[in-house]
């Protein structure tokens, strides 16, 4: 519930404004609440309109991207570019190519992007886009040459002193690649401006696995500090079958719990002797497959249609890594009810209001997906230190700093909950200190 006066007052812009995107208001909402305390303690502010300006991107692009499918078929989808803060670096948030792209979705990412961003420590904006385009089912030569098309009227928006995509939901190596060649051929220029590039051309070294490890590392380091506890022996559940579920399935079991769930958006498998992650890899990284395919390989697991029933699975932690909104208040009770202790977000936004609620009331250490999952923009902030000074990190030297920042990103989450009174709770603290250093920022530049 919104109290004070201030952040009503903008809140209700918002809905007036932006009434249309559900998942925005969500975010939105999800923010404000835990802001109140801030504003409170910070009068200058309301004064300098911080809020207002917030939630207001300083761009938002909307283009058509025509392109020829195998058939000779022009197809037209749309493509999207917010950009919403620049207040402590360019912009910077991956591409999301899938159906239910809008702008909504978009604008929701954008403004997580900001305090996600400012969490890491490194100097970046934030920004998200994508495209309602679903490369499943496409040709290797029908995805590039969507990724030309857009990437055509992208690049007159971006740079790497302006705004640095990256990739997300089905933007990996290969839509990256695409679209790096095409911004290198228009613009005639070879600059850090994407990243996740491959390593054989300004790519970093644990960018791929980043994402997932982090999430682990803050979810350890998140246990460690406010439980005693650790991941060994722990039953975890993790869901989506991407580069995050795979690589904190990695990095879990690398910790000592036996993580046994996965999944896609046609169902999940359950495997109770632990997942073999390399059946998983060669499934989705492999050949692009169905996670189906893992019962077919693998006896005793079983496979079960829709993805709602995965978080029926008793466990000790789970792991939400596949998309928004996966978890609702009825499956966060079940988690409960099945023994869950710890819930940490690799997805963006995939807990719905109610299942946060019912992660508080039974005191489920909660980790919000803007703190949590924040290790893959964070290898992206050094993807492009290394591009500006021409040189390549080892993998050691990029996780050590990786496993530093997630760690550092607990530390100071705890420090500013408790600042503004709700010591122990990471979700108001992650909002508090992503929050305040953007707002210090934005005032010092003047109205803007």
């Amino acid at each position: 519930m919104l109290n004070n006066e201030y952040v009503k007052r903008v809140y209700a812009q918002v809905e007036k404004r932006d009434g249309d995107q559900p998942e925005f208001l969500q975010a939105v909402r999800e923010v404000f609440e835990t802001l109140e305390p801030v504003v409170e303690k910070h009068p200058e502010y309301e004064a300098n309109g911080v809020l207002e300006r917030m939630v207001e991107p300083e761009r938002a692009i909307k283009f058509r991207v025509a392109w020829v499918d195998d058939k000779g078929k022009t197809q037209v989808n749309r493509g999207y570019r917010i950009e919403f803060n620049s207040a402590i670096g360019p912009y910077k948030g991956g591409l999301r190519f899938h159906p239910t792209v809008t702008e909504s979705v978009v604008k929701f990412l954008g403004f997580e992007q900001i305090l996600k961003n400012s969490l890491t420590g490194l100097p970046m904006g934030g920004g998200k886009g994508g495209s309602d385009f679903d490369p499943r089912g496409r040709s290797d030569g029908e995805v590039m040459r969507f990724c030309q098309a857009f990437m055509t009227e992208l690049q007159r928006h971006i740079g790497q002193f302006t705004d640095v995509p990256a990739g997300d939901i089905n933007v990996g190596a290969r839509e990256i690649g695409y679209l790096f060649g095409q911004y290198k051929r228009i613009r005639n220029e070879y600059s850090g401006v994407l990243t996740g590039k491959g390593l054989e051309f300004g790519g970093s070294l644990a960018r791929t696995e980043a994402t997932g490890y982090g999430l682990c590392y803050y979810t350890a380091a998140a246990m460690r500090t406010l439980r005693n506890d650790s991941f060994e022996g722990k039953t975890t559940v993790v869901s989506g079958s991407g580069n995050v579920a795979i690589f904190a399935t990695e990095k879990a079991q690398e910790l000592g719990a036996k993580v046994v769930t996965c999944s896609d958006s046609n169902g999940y498998i359950y495997d109770s002797e632990g997942i073999k992650l390399d059946v998983v890899k060669d499934i989705k990284l492999g050949h692009r497959g169905r996670i189906k395919e893992y019962a077919d390989r693998v006896p005793g697991a079983e496979y079960h249609e829709g993805g709602k029933g995965i978080w029926t699975v008793p466990c000790d932690i789970a792991l939400p890594c596949a998309t928004q909104n996966e978890i609702d208040g009825e499956s966060a009770a079940m988690l409960v009810k099945n023994g869950c202790t710890v819930v940490c977000e690799g997805a963006n936004m995939p807990s719905t209001p109610e299942a946060i609620e019912a992660y508080q009331k039974a005191g489920v250490l909660y980790g919000p997906a803007k703190a949590a999952n924040a290790g893959g923009v964070a290898v992206s902030g050094l993807e492009m230190s290394q591009n500006s000074y021409r040189l390549s990190w080892t993998f050691e030297e990029v996780d050590g700093k990786l496993k530093d920042i997630m760690e550092d990103i607990v530390a100071n989450s705890l420090a500013a909950a408790k600042e503004y009174g709700h010591e122990g709770d990471l979700m108001v603290g992650a909002n508090a200190a992503g929050f305040v250093k953007v707002a210090n920022a934005m005032v010092a530049q003047g109205i803007c």
